[in-house]
């Protein structure tokens, strides 16, 4: 058999693999219309739980939701984070598919992936590439996310909220944004335990404490002086008028070195210790302040998003 019908076959076989692979994924993946346009959903479970992303929906409480066969159905936005970019729908509609779900923490840099797409209402649409980086730390509107998957599979409009896929079709992210000719997706691992926070109270509770800062870096000498091990830290930009911050006597300059008895060096480290379980509660929180280490009490208030 000569080379050029081994290799007729071999890419015959991965077209007909694709094209099962679209077959299996389009039952779950659905058209999310609101005051803000047309994009994509993804079934998370058949009793009529559809995912998406915030973004897609706005502020709207209801959305139009099309299914391949042309169906259009209204849906009820039950739960909403624009932190993590997440929307959580819920549809009367009997007969769903749900995604099948795979886990996101055996991602490998170069492994083969697909974004799928619905948002016409019709067949699904796909484009495919490789993990480019597997664990990335991104910020966007006022939250942060780790281990972000980020791919070179083109997003096209419309692709945000549908899902991003394996070779064997199993989910693992949500697609969010596109930027810099790479696609962004949540890893499937962190959208479930978004998701079932957003099914038992519709939202995401998080401290709020009222300032805005930017990463800084500072010398060894103001380190030594200060008697701490790190050279990084959080400089606050500004403090929010009667706010948590404003209550405890932070202000503009201050930077933010330890909260709640861990080290900040990072909007990551301040973001992952904002949760719910420390709201109206008083914790520690140091600061530089003329090149000294001053300790504060704070007591967060919770935050509620726009």
């Amino acid at each position: 058999m000569s080379k050029r019908v081994v290799s007729l076959e071999i890419l015959q076989s991965l077209s007909d693999a694709i094209t099962e692979l679209a077959d299996k994924i389009g039952p779950s993946v659905v058209r999310i219309r609101s005051g803000r346009g047309f994009g994509t959903g993804v079934v998370w479970r058949e009793d009529g739980y559809v995912l998406t992303c915030s973004h897609v929906v706005g502020r709207a409480s209801a959305v139009e939701i099309g299914f391949g066969k042309g169906e259009n159905v209204q849906a009820k936005v039950t739960g909403h984070d624009p932190y993590s970019d997440m929307a959580l729908l819920k549809v009367e509609q009997n007969g769903l598919k749900a995604i099948e779900l795979g886990d996101s923490e055996q991602i490998k840099v170069g492994q083969l992936v697909f974004a799928f797409a619905n948002p016409f209402g019709r067949r699904p649409s796909t484009t495919s590439g490789i993990v480019t980086t597997a664990n990335a730390a991104l910020g966007w509107g006022r939250g942060f996310m780790e281990n972000m998957i980020i791919t070179d599979a083109p997003l096209n409009p419309g692709y945000s909220g549908g899902p991003l896929v394996d070779a064997s079709g199993k989910m693992i992210g949500l697609n969010v944004a596109y930027a810099n000719s790479r696609g962004i997706a949540i890893p499937i691992n962190a959208s479930k335990m978004i998701i079932d926070s957003l099914i038992r109270e519709g939202r995401i509770r998080r401290a709020h404490l009222g300032i805005m800062t930017d990463t800084l870096s500072f010398s060894q000498d103001i380190a030594k002086q200060a008697k701490i091990e790190q050279e990084e830290g959080l400089m606050i930009l500004e403090v929010e008028p009667d706010s948590p911050a404003k209550k405890a006597g932070l202000v503009v300059g201050d930077i933010v070195v330890g909260f709640n008895k861990a080290r900040i060096r990072s909007h990551q480290d301040l973001h992952r210790l904002l949760t719910k379980d420390i709201i109206g509660k008083p914790v520690e929180i140091e600061i530089l302040r003329a090149e000294k280490l001053v300790k504060l009490t704070i007591s967060s208030t919770e935050d509620e998003p726009s």
